[in-house]
């Protein structure tokens, strides 16, 4: 009787299958389950809707944080140009004229602040797109952890074997914040003596005075001396033999003070020239030494023009004469052997 009752009754439709596991995990799905009851809907809905806008807004995410970022690089960028900045002070060029000597060169330090903000938001970019694309597989289900791992251990190893190209870079950042040399300046690292003709993170190419261009690494120079930044000061040492002192010193005072009124190169001087005295005495004679303090793009001109005016003015004021008579004496005169100890 009950089995005639039961095929009497109609067939009850199966109970609608749960969607997956990873569908009932997510709140969305779950709420869009318990809204429909169909699995179908459920899991259509999070996979053609859900997901690409979650994707989307991840992205969007990135791109708003990578501007933000950059618009604060950019403010930096620019109160650095305007000299506010907590970085080190950018040592300008003294220019090649007193009257001019308050004005402020901005090439250089506009051209060092943009450098480095071009290299701050690489770094942002690549960061933040980094872990923008990690976020993203995570939703597409795959699992990071591996492959997270797997770029640690590269990293490491590219550490290792690239440690010479990792301290370049490590230098060449430092470089660009302390200011040590920039494009135009004239530098010493030890082995190469000349003009800068690039920087970059990695290389500085130098051109010495043969024509010889070199390409030094930023972490092979241990220490740098830069001739191109301040002022500079120039050392003429002159020999004037035997005769009076007082005498030289007087003459080698006029030529310098004729020298720091000319039109053409007073302009240069940032002080006037000194005879500071007696620098040495040895068998050839006295060594009288001069110094001066100029611009630093023209004291090589500088010092060839001081070089000359006070040779000509030993020569004119007659101890040139002096000192050549006195070494044909000597010349003339048979050496005596120093006495024998016992």
């Amino acid at each position: 009787m009950r089995d005639k009752l039961a095929m009497s009754l109609p067939a009850q439709p199966a109970p609608e299958p749960l969607p997956n596991a990873d569908c009932l995990a997510d709140r969305t799905c779950k709420f869009l389950y318990d809204l429909t009851g169909s699995r179908w809907l459920s899991e259509g809905g999070y996979y053609l809707l859900v997901k690409p806008v979650r994707i989307l807004l991840i992205v969007l995410g990135a791109m708003i944080i990578r501007a933000v970022l950059n618009h604060g690089i950019d403010k930096f960028v620019t109160r650095t140009v305007k000299g506010r900045t907590i970085l080190r002070p950018i040592r300008e060029k003294v220019p090649s004229s007193v009257a001019a000597a308050t004005t402020v060169f901005a090439d250089r330090r506009v051209q060092r602040a943009e450098a480095l903000g071009s290299v701050l938001k690489s770094v942002v970019t690549a960061t933040v797109f980094s872990i923008a694309f990690l976020i993203v597989l995570s939703e597409f289900e795959i699992n990071v952890g591996p492959l997270l791992a797997s770029l640690g251990v590269a990293g490491v190893a590219l550490g290792f074997g690239a440690q010479s190209l990792v301290k370049d870079l490590i230098a060449g950042m430092f470089m660009l914040i302390e200011d040590q040399y920039g494009v135009g300046d004239v530098i010493d690292t030890g082995e190469a003596l000349g003009v800068v003709e690039s920087v970059g993170l990695r290389i500085v190419s130098v051109r010495d005075i043969h024509g010889v261009l070199w390409h030094v690494r930023n972490g092979a120079i241990i220490r740098v001396g830069n001739k191109s930044q301040g002022w500079a000061t120039i050392v003429v040492d002159i020999p004037i033999g035997f005769v009076g002192v007082d005498k030289a010193t007087a003459v080698l005072r006029r030529a310098v003070e004729g020298f720091a009124h000319d039109p053409q190169y007073s302009g240069y001087l940032l002080e006037s020239p000194q005879v500071l005295g007696v620098e040495s005495v040895s068998m050839d004679g006295v060594m009288i030494r001069t110094v001066c303090k100029t611009s630093t793009d023209q004291q090589w001109d500088v010092q060839r023009e001081l070089r000359r005016r006070l040779t000509e003015a030993i020569e004119a004021s007659g101890i040139a004469a002096q000192m050549q008579a006195y070494r044909s004496l000597r010349a003339l005169l048979p050496m005596q052997e120093p006495p024998q100890g016992r």
